[in-house]
């Protein structure tokens, strides 16, 4: 196996951020009045700003998927978006059941053929595509790889889409604020954004990069349920009912294309299953500790969870200070299978990063519960000759 380099990273977020006082307003209403549980949600989930893909005068969509993630790509620079062997996205919405979603980014970049390759999922759909692309390098199959996350929830989020919030459910949401993630709810948490890296089996001749050291990804869809679904009605026994088998009508009625989370199940189970059960078989297989790591980088989608990442760590074996985290949820929003490549994008330019450190990045997906833990290693070409 070769060693695979992260040689270039850039991210993109469309338009100006929106702050919490300004997110109705472009998103629209649901129903005739404005969300009072929008305030409810926000406290929760600490998020100040996050971007969407939309016209805040118009209403209307300024960005698809497909262009968004080219965005990221061409933000890469020369000769990445050009001169490429393989391309990977993923995204959690594409914008079309079919063709893939890889496909319609190499149609926008209009580079000449390659291998294209669409990975599915929630968040780890981004972290699949960098894992494919990681493997297609150190097998020596490509020399060049560009992988993708992306997202742009807002385009099943505005308001028009939605059902007026009911009574009933707003006062569960003043005791439980994380109901802050059913359906309507949810509306208030995602946002948009891309974010792309190159991927070669040598550091970049200057600056810094990054050395894939591993990844590992883990279903537990045999022990659970679905949690996080869309185009489907959940049954009584935790089974999904496809959008294939429900009448056209109930589409509208029931908001069955928007993004729904079982709040119970995730509730129980995210941290233990993700972290808890997971975590301790990568330090046995690995042999890493807690002081090993320089940086954590935890994709979590509300700041309702982040003490609960750090007892869930700690509960794992692998007990890392805040001061070595990095995050950017409050100001950059849940951007989704984006978001880690986003969060390594921000690091990366910082300039806090140093030869020889160790960033350990985690990116859990609730789907039907899947979870991915990726080491990286700062590095640059004189270090590695």
């Amino acid at each position: 196996m070769k060693n695979v380099y992260i040689t270039a990273i850039a991210a993109t977020l469309p338009n100006e951020p929106v702050s919490n006082d300004d997110m109705e307003s472009v998103l629209g209403q649901a129903g005739e009045q404005p969300s009072r549980a929008r305030r409810v949600i926000l406290k929760s989930n600490k998020i100040r700003n996050r971007y969407y893909a939309i016209d805040p005068k118009t209403g209307e969509p300024t960005h698809t998927n497909a262009e968004l993630t080219a965005e990221a790509i061409k933000a890469l620079g020369a000769p990445y978006a050009e001169e490429l062997d393989c391309l990977v996205c993923g995204t959690s919405m594409p914008d079309q059941l079919m063709p893939n979603h890889a496909v319609m980014v190499h149609g926008e970049l209009a580079n000449p053929p390659c291998e294209v390759v669409a990975t599915a999922g929630v968040c780890l759909a981004g972290m699949s595509a960098l894992k494919y692309g990681w493997m297609a390098v150190a097998t020596g199959q490509h020399k060049r790889v560009v992988s993708t996350g992306s997202e742009v929830a807002s385009a099943v989020m505005r308001g028009k889409l939605f059902e007026p919030e009911t009574a009933a459910a707003l006062d569960t949401l003043e005791k439980k604020p994380e109901v802050a993630f059913d359906k309507d709810f949810l509306r208030w948490m995602l946002s948009d954004g891309a974010g792309a890296v190159a991927l070669e089996p040598t550091p970049a001749k200057e600056g810094l990069s990054l050395r894939v050291d591993w990844i590992e990804i883990r279903s537990f869809a045999n022990q659970l349920d679905a949690c996080m679904y869309a185009g489907a009605r959940k049954r009584e026994d935790g089974s999904l009912e496809s959008w294939k088998d429900l009448p056209h009508e109930t589409w509208l009625e029931e908001s069955t294309f928007a993004v729904k989370q079982d709040v119970r199940l995730l509730n129980e189970n995210i941290i233990p299953t993700t972290i808890e059960q997971y975590l301790p078989e990568l330090i046995e297989k690995y042999q890493i500790t807690a002081d090993d790591i320089d940086w954590f980088l935890p994709h979590y989608s509300s700041g309702y969870f982040r003490e609960r990442v750090y007892e869930g760590m700690k509960n794992g074996g692998m007990e890392i200070p805040f001061e070595r985290w990095a995050t950017n949820l409050p100001e950059k929003g849940n951007t989704g299978s984006a978001s880690i490549y986003i969060m390594i994008e921000e690091l990366f330019h910082s300039g806090k990063l140093e030869v020889g450190q160790k960033l350990l990045c985690w990116v859990p997906e609730s789907g039907r519960f899947s979870s991915s833990f990726m080491l990286l290693t700062v590095c640059d070409a004189r270090a590695e000759s």
